[in-house]
């Protein structure tokens, strides 16, 4: 992740943060269609202020909402060390990651309705699992309730409303500017002059096997 100049932004985090993914980015650059996002990102709940500036590659396969679901769990899981992975171009990576310095993997993040058992080698190789559904959560909880999974009550799940995403995809162009606001788990994303509204909360998975 490369960094422009920073900026006061309040008494969060500061600064203007560029995403190419680094090498991710290149490996599958070749095939895959160039998305611009500038996003202004207030996010009160963890007191992070960014102007975020990401260039993000979709694969031929990858619809929209998936594409617009990476973007926003970069968002509302922006910290220092997130990257973007290869995505649909490398099933066996996390879709985004959070290393620290040394490289190590801290947080695993998956989009989509990955199974059990992608979950359960997540789980053991990154101490934090996070998954950000844009099907339907509550399935997908079902789904995943007494599997075979590293450390399952651990996992985090969260929905991102469909009708929310489809919303946001009739403004997706190759560039696209917006701003997005959280606040207690409620999204205020502004794009345009239209401001659309969702919620994204925490969906309980039963317990698994260890």
């Amino acid at each position: 992740m490369d960094s422009c100049t920073p900026a006061a932004r309040g008494d969060g985090a500061a600064g203007c943060r560029t995403s190419r993914s680094d090498a991710n980015f290149e490996a599958v650059a070749n095939t895959a269609s160039i998305y611009n996002f500038d996003i202004e990102l207030s996010d009160v709940d963890r007191h992070v202020y960014e102007s975020l500036h990401l260039r993000v590659a979709r694969h031929p396969s990858e619809t929209e909402a998936f594409l617009l679901a990476r973007v926003l769990a970069y968002c509302l899981e922006y910290t220092e060390g997130i990257t973007f992975g290869h995505g649909l171009a490398e099933p066996g990576e996390p879709a985004l990651a959070v290393r620290d310095l040394t490289g190590a993997l801290r947080v695993w993040i998956d989009i989509g309705a990955p199974d059990a058992e992608r979950l359960h080698k997540a789980s053991k190789l990154s101490p934090r699992v996070v998954i950000y559904t844009h099907k339907d959560p509550a399935l997908l909880a079902r789904q995943l309730a007494g599997e075979r999974i590293h450390h399952a009550e651990a996992l985090e799940l969260y929905g991102l409303d469909r009708e929310f995403l489809a919303a946001l995809a009739a403004h997706l162009a190759r560039r696209t500017a917006f701003a997005l606001t959280v606040t207690e788990r409620e999204l205020y994303l502004t794009v345009g002059d239209v401001t659309l509204t969702s919620r994204v909360d925490r969906v309980p998975i039963g317990a698994g096997i260890p």
